[in-house]
């Protein structure tokens, strides 16, 4: 009895370690952290992307390790997630999926994980304020979040909306049951498609609510802590990138997710300072026992919060400071003789628009702008995530709205300009840096050894992970890539501008 037992655990160890698991990728940036690395390996890296036929569609029998591809609409910025069977993505209404639904509007997509099947849609009309607070054509920039059958997204309305992660399939589920009023715009005659359409469980509009002024377009990716839902506002400036229209309004705010029920509000003031839009997603996740959030500033400072609200005078529910450490050098924000100098300008100052990282203790920030403002000064931190201290900086990165990863003591950051730099997380120095001559605004992603990040010439860059430079493997996708590549279950995810690709065995 004694050997049948012993090789049965030999097998059963065995299989354990040639099995690979794979896991969902349900938020922006993987978890709280926001740190876009992979456990998984064993993944198909070597792919062939395919021909484009003339009506925009992949001719699958050309393509090699592909899965699947989704047609998008003409611009997608918003960041794959995938999770429970499901792939969500944010995009525009230009590859009209619905023949009633025509004309500019935001959209998110379903599609079902193994086939790339479509499944529904949010169809999200424009707030019709042009370029100023819902950009033509712009579509949805943020990343849904997925848990327990709900998918929470911000909306180009500047809107909080909890999906059903099975659309109406389960019946309309509520108490939002107006769909029928949303998804028509005004002076159309639109209606509700129980087959197409999303099935909204609640709403929370952030205009309404709070009088937000959302710059150009929304842009945040939620974060869900149990029962909390955190997401920016996109409050900002105006056209002018000088006044600011509600300087009181909250940079961002925290939600029941169960309920859409406002629970608590930045309490940083940063609203008052913004130098351009909230656009930066919140990091969470606890220090010697102290659950804290952190934010990167429309005001371009990085903030640390403790996870609790206090009432102030007003009887408001703020989430207030613990520190706030400025991202900008001295500087950026006033010449020799001290006068201010004027943001959207090479030497001038900048917010964090990328998301921080959490990573050992430690809190990675990065200052840029809008790509419309071209490149400028920057500069990379590194702080003590519980106390503020600055650990060490870089500012020979320039502007970036990437967020870094980080494994194994590296970090890799790439900058708008085109250059991805590899450093050492402890120190700060550097490593190498690789010039991909095309504009950047997607983020690093680690996984199974290798590092990948997409650019505007459409090239997906594959690089060793490791501290000698190394010479990246480039596959073209024919389109811009301005989101990040994710993976899921054993499948990449690169998303161009129009197709969305499933890449794997």
């Amino acid at each position: 009895m004694k050997y049948p037992s012993i090789l049965f655990l030999f097998l059963n160890a065995f299989m354990a370690a040639t099995v690979v698991y794979g896991e969902d990728w349900p938020v922006w940036g993987k978890d709280g952290t926001r740190n876009m690395v992979s456990t998984e390996t064993g993944l198909t890296l070597e792919f062939d992307p395919g021909k484009m036929l003339e009506d925009e569609v992949v001719d699958m029998k050309t393509t090699q390790n592909v899965k699947w591809v989704a047609k998008l609409g003409s611009q997608a910025y918003g960041n794959v997630t995938i999770g429970e069977g499901k792939v969500l993505v944010g995009t525009n209404n230009e590859s009209t999926r619905d023949p009633k639904k025509q004309g500019d509007r935001g959209v998110v997509i379903c599609l079902d994980e193994k086939t790339g099947a479509f499944d529904w849609q949010l169809v999200i009309p424009k707030l019709g304020a042009g370029k100023v607070s819902d950009w033509e054509y712009i579509g949805v920039c943020s990343s849904p979040a997925i848990e327990n059958g709900r998918a929470y997204v911000v909306t180009n309305r500047c809107e909080v909306v909890c999906l059903d992660l099975f659309g109406f399939k389960n019946g309309n589920d509520g108490p939002y049951t107006d769909e029928e009023l949303y998804v028509r715009p005004k002076g159309s005659l639109d209606s509700l498609n129980l087959k197409l359409d999303a099935d909204i469980i609640w709403r929370y509009d952030m205009r309404d609510e709070l009088g937000v002024f959302p710059h150009n377009v929304t842009s945040s990716s939620a974060l869900i802590v149990e029962d909390r839902l955190f997401v920016a506002t996109s409050n900002g400036v105006d056209w002018s990138h000088t006044n600011i229209p509600s300087p009181l309004s909250p940079s961002w705010i925290a939600l029941d997710k169960n309920t859409g029920e406002l629970i608590g509000e930045d309490g940083s003031g940063a609203s008052e300072h913004a130098l351009h839009a909230a656009w930066s997603s919140l990091t969470y996740g606890k220090i010697d026992g102290q659950e804290l959030l952190f934010w990167g500033g429309t005001d371009g400072f990085l903030y640390a919060y403790p996870n609790k609200t206090e009432q102030d005078e007003e009887g408001f529910d703020l989430f207030l400071p613990l520190w706030k450490v400025d991202c900008n050098e001295p500087t950026y924000r006033k010449d020799k003789e001290g006068r201010k100098i004027p943001y959207a300008t090479p030497p001038g100052p900048s917010e964090l628009i990328a998301t921080p990282v959490l990573y050992q203790g430690k809190i990675y920030g990065s200052i840029g702008q809008d790509p419309e403002h071209g490149d400028g000064v920057g500069r990379l931190s590194c702080i003590n995530a519980k106390t503020g201290e600055v650990i060490w900086k870089n500012t020979d990165i320039g502007r970036t709205i990437s967020t870094p990863s980080i494994a194994d003591g590296l970090i890799y950051q790439a900058e708008y300009a085109g250059i991805l730099h590899c450093l050492d997380a402890e120190t700060g120095e550097v490593y190498w840096t690789y010039d991909s001559y095309s504009r950047i605004w997607g983020s690093t992603l680690l996984v199974d050894g290798k590092v990948l990040l997409g650019n505007e010439d459409g090239d997906l860059l594959i690089f060793d992970h490791g501290k000698e430079k190394p010479e990246p493997k480039t596959i073209n996708l024919g389109a811009p890539i301005y989101s990040s590549p994710v993976v899921a279950n054993q499948t990449l995810y690169v998303a161009t501008q129009t197709h969305l690709y499933a890449i794997g065995k």
